[in-house]
């Protein structure tokens, strides 16, 4: 650890001048001969007969802290010293109490210091039991060590190096902490950074098993680290109903039992950690700063991410707009050509799907520079099961279809008010990218299953195939623009399109693996 900047400042609270002396002679050696005085009470303290070498020079140990000492007769004199060295943002790692002292004792003076500062180690020396260990640290803190007079010198310098080092320690890892949501990352340098900063805190926690994880539009969780078994040793159904019931505001960072997490507008991060482990300490604060950092941190880099994808969509359709106005022109001239070759006696099926591809690819075009533009819809009563029926029929004329099974379980008569043009497109986006999944992956027995029915306030359609489903590292971020996944070609704005024009009509649509993949979709039924 840098000396230079690690905090080594202690603070001594005895009523004896005696042993005050005595500790900072320890952590400061000065070099004098021992008067017959201090001899005597050398004897006393490190309960040692001849001790001509209790006060040693530890000056040139690398690995001994350079100490800084102040005193205080009593517990108030003591918190007066705190209270000033917080005001001057210089607080004490280390303070040394005795247990028994006129007016507060240890214990009380220990209680009303954490109620100033929770992050300074407290090392009591007594040579009294007046009270057990359990009830110091229940009312103190698990940062607080007890050490029974006499001891030896090389005790309370081994004792005052680990508190410091401890200390140093938490104030790195608290600082490491509170940047985190400051600075611009990729998900992938901030995915690294957070395992990094979790795999220190539950060390440091004492716990080998710890979980960060999120919770969006009070659904199921997504589990973004962890650490050992959690799944075998934490009950995440539980964690789920805890954060989803919970009546929070937002920001506000709560903890129950094992159990931290911070509500956001979106979602909810959670920390775990191990149940056996005691959490209720003022170091809790840690994994609270913890917690509330990475939800930011999340935000800031979808942000982020959000504004790349912009960026990339603005430039690509740019370049888009001024490619469909070159193309727009000779694919409207195909019906004319057709026209022409059937007034000169040709009548053949390959003119009508000429026609029909050249109306696709129309089509196509038009719902891109809609999804550029993000132009309005032209609502009109739509029969749905008559529109999976269209769409089925102008897949049924591609190749590419004729070995996969097409299941359709559709309640009929069922209207909604939509864009016909962008539902359909909605269809032959998701059907066509199950269809090439399933031909690309060489799926044994593909099918395709086709669901329509009616709930309470709308209407759900539900596309599922048999093929192998989404990447788990992506089907969080499926519907963002560029994301293509088991596809040998694509711009990557196919479901991006999708979630665009669902949202547009006032749905909801979301996906989730189950031997397949399944795209649910909801939309408002027309009353």
């Amino acid at each position: 650890m840098n000396k230079e900047i690690i905090n080594a400042r202690v603070l001594i609270i005895d009523d004896e001048q005696m042993v005050r002396d005595n500790i900072e002679e320890i952590l400061i050696p000065k070099k004098f001969t021992q008067s017959k005085i201090i001899k005597e009470a050398s004897s006393i303290l490190f309960d040692e007969e001849d001790n001509e070498d209790a006060f040693f020079s530890h000056t040139n140990n690398s690995n001994i802290p350079k100490f800084t000492v102040d005193k205080a007769i009593n517990g108030m004199d003591g918190l007066d010293k705190i209270n000033a060295s917080l005001a001057e943002n210089n607080p004490y790692a280390v303070i040394f109490l005795d247990m028994r002292m006129p007016g507060w004792d240890g214990l009380e003076t220990a209680i009303n210091i954490r109620e100033v500062d929770t992050k300074a180690e407290i090392i009591i020396v007594t040579a009294f039991s007046d009270r057990s260990i359990n009830e110091i640290v229940n009312k103190a803190g698990q940062n607080v060590g007890y050490h029974c007079k006499p001891y030896a010198s090389e005790e309370i310098l081994q004792l005052a190096t680990k508190a410091v080092n401890d200390y140093n320690k938490l104030r790195n890892l608290e600082r490491l902490i509170s940047v985190i949501s400051n600075i611009s990352l990729s998900e992938t340098q901030l995915n690294s950074l957070l395992q990094n900063i979790l795999d220190q805190l539950a060390m440091y926690l004492g716990s080998n098993v710890a979980l960060l994880g999120k919770i969006q539009n009070s659904k199921e969780y997504q589990k973004l680290f962890s650490i050992g078994s959690v799944e075998k040793e934490i009950n995440l159904d539980k964690i789920s109903s805890i954060i989803t019931s919970s009546k929070t505001t937002n920001e506000e960072v709560i903890q129950i039992d094992e159990l931290v997490f911070v509500k956001l507008e979106e979602y909810s991060i959670f920390a775990v950690l191990s149940k056996d482990h005691q959490l209720k300490t003022e170091k809790i604060y840690l994994l609270k700063l913890f917690v509330q950092n990475a939800a930011k941190a999340i935000v800031n880099a979808e942000l982020h991410e959000k504004l790349l994808q912009k960026e990339k969509l603005t430039a690509v359709g740019n370049a888009l707009t001024m490619l469909i106005h070159d193309l727009r022109s000779p694919i409207k001239s195909i019906p004319m050509l057709t026209g022409i070759l059937r007034s000169e006696g040709v009548n053949s099926e390959s003119l009508d799907l000429i026609d029909m591809c050249g109306e696709q690819a129309s089509e196509i075009f038009e719902d891109f520079l809609d999804f550029i533009k993000n132009a309005p819809l032209v609502m009109t009563p739509i029969d749905i099961g008559n529109l999976v029926n269209e769409v089925i029929e102008q897949l049924n004329t591609q190749n590419d279809i004729k070995n996969i099974s097409i299941k359709l379980d559709i309640q009929q008569g069922l209207k909604l008010s939509g864009d016909k043009s962008k539902l359909k497109r909605v269809l032959m986006n998701l059907l066509n990218n199950a269809i090439e999944v399933l031909n690309d992956k060489k799926i044994n027995g593909p099918e395709i299953e086709i669901s329509v029915r009616q709930n309470e306030d709308d209407v759900s359609i539900i596309i599922k195939d048999n093929g192998p489903g989404i990447p788990d590292h992506i089907i969080n971020n499926l519907f963002e623009p560029f994301i293509t996944v088991n596809k040998t070609n694509g711009t990557g704005l196919g479901l991006a399109i999708v979630k665009q024009y669902i949202v547009a009509h006032k749905g909801t649509i979301h996906v989730e693996n189950n031997n397949g993949a399944k795209f649910i979709m909801s939309l408002p039924i027309l009353k």
